[in-house]
């Protein structure tokens, strides 16, 4: 199942986080061979201030909201936003709650949120790296606080490091958050050594992979070191941040997966979700420059989490 959030944050000219990039994607899926499996399902507007005050300051929501109309502003030398981006980030955070919400109550067991602006460089209390609201860490503070959940497992392979998500739950034990990303890359966080703190130290993973790392050195390390710390974990919801940007073909990334692989990759945390987790899976699209690149590895996310 897809909650596809309508599009109300246009990109200034040039700008490689626009709305093509989301668009041509969704328009290929829809016209595949999985369109028939798959129940799209527009966002009703769930209020989800509960849990984006739980993750980011009232005082940068505000700054966001009160941005000019007329005109694109920026938060840092990448992160724009214009006096529709918060109702854009504001709607995707809701979907966010919303995706939860079915997945936990029975709905639907997996959603793929197909929104934008993408979140997981978005920290407490200030947005960068093209991300205002960090819709990931939404979406688990959410399952955590508003549904009782105890172990959130968060896999992210954008192939730049999620420090926004990161940090966030840094101290916490009821949120795992696992990277796969580029490394030394933007924002140049995500260590080894960076394994959390305090109650939560030991629930923070972070497996950085050099320039040019393809399919087989992710796989490996799914096989050994992400699998064998998810089942250790035993997560009652896995959530998946999406981002494409690792495709050989995306313009930004210095990465070499095949669409293939994230597939298989997808199909691995299936098998981990049905074990522990009654296969509730929340997916939600992050990063990713290339249209077709995006396009031909959401297909193959999708395809696999569809399977029964």
């Amino acid at each position: 199942m897809q909650l596809v959030q309508e599009d109300k944050h246009p990109a200034p000219p040039g700008h490689p986080e626009n709305p093509a990039r989301m668009k041509y994607a969704l328009e290929y899926i829809l016209s595949s061979d999985i369109a028939e499996e798959i129940v799209e399902i527009n966002p009703k507007g769930i209020d989800p201030s509960s849990a984006v005050f739980g993750v980011h300051d009232k005082k940068y929501i505000e700054r966001l909201k009160s941005a000019p109309v007329d005109k694109w502003g920026y938060l840092d030398s990448d992160t724009y936003l214009s006096g529709r981006s918060f109702s854009a980030a504001w709607e995707t955070a809701s979907a966010a709650v919303e995706a939860v919400d079915f997945i936990i109550l029975g709905s639907y067991p997996r959603v793929h949120l197909a929104g934008r602006p993408p979140g997981h460089h978005a920290e407490h209390d200030h947005g960068m790296g093209f991300c205002l609201i960090n819709n990931t860490a939404v979406a688990a503070e959410h399952a955590c606080h508003n549904h009782g959940l105890n172990r959130v497992a968060i896999v992210d392979w954008d192939v730049h490091h999620g420090n926004g998500t990161q940090h966030i739950f840094y101290e916490r034990d009821d949120v795992y958050y696992i990277s796969l990303h580029h490394y030394p890359f933007y924002p140049g966080s995500g260590a080894t050594a960076e394994r959390g703190k305090g109650r939560g130290e030991g629930f923070t993973l972070n497996v950085p992979l050099p320039a040019g790392s393809g399919g087989t050195t992710y796989l490996r390390a799914f096989d050994n070191l992400i699998i064998p710390e998810l089942k250790k974990y035993r997560p009652e919801l896995v959530i998946i941040t999406a981002g494409f940007d690792a495709h050989k073909s995306d313009p930004l990334g210095g990465m070499e997966l095949t669409e293939e692989a994230f597939g298989k990759m997808t199909a691995l945390l299936v098998e981990i979700a049905r074990e522990y987790a009654s296969g509730k899976i929340l997916s939600l699209f992050e990063g990713g420059y290339n249209p077709r690149g995006n396009a031909l590895s959401l297909y193959h996310h999708l395809k696999e989490l569809e399977k029964d």
